[in-house]
């Protein structure tokens, strides 16, 4: 029988360097399986499904990787908090939030 979303590996805070990969995990169950997406500060994640040149991959099970952090003097494009957010016809369901702190800047 159909069961709404819920999140049964939630992400955890990163603190990661400049130009290194990170992956933020996030792993939902349901019935259809949900489907994930990410916001970060409140405004959905663009992954390279979008936009093929995008260093971010949403991965099968949901969670969330970085090719590499992004970080220059302009700004802070990855820093932030994030949630992952499941979703089916019976609902949805959202992660604790995780926030990506760029180290040694």
């Amino acid at each position: 029988e159909d069961t709404a979303p819920r999140i049964v590996e939630h992400p955890t805070d990163l603190l990661v360097s400049r130009g290194e990969p990170a992956t933020l995990s996030c792993k939902a169950e349901g019935r259809p399986s949900p489907a994930v997406e990410w916001y970060k500060d409140g405004e959905r994640v663009e992954t390279d499904r979008e936009d093929p040149r995008s260093h971010r991959t949403l991965l099968p099970g949901g969670s969330l990787f970085f090719l590499r952090i992004l970080h220059g003097r302009r700004g802070k494009p990855d820093e932030g908090v994030y949630v992952c957010v499941a979703r089916n016809y019976l609902g949805e369901a959202t992660s604790r939030n995780a926030s990506l702190e760029v180290a040694g800047e």
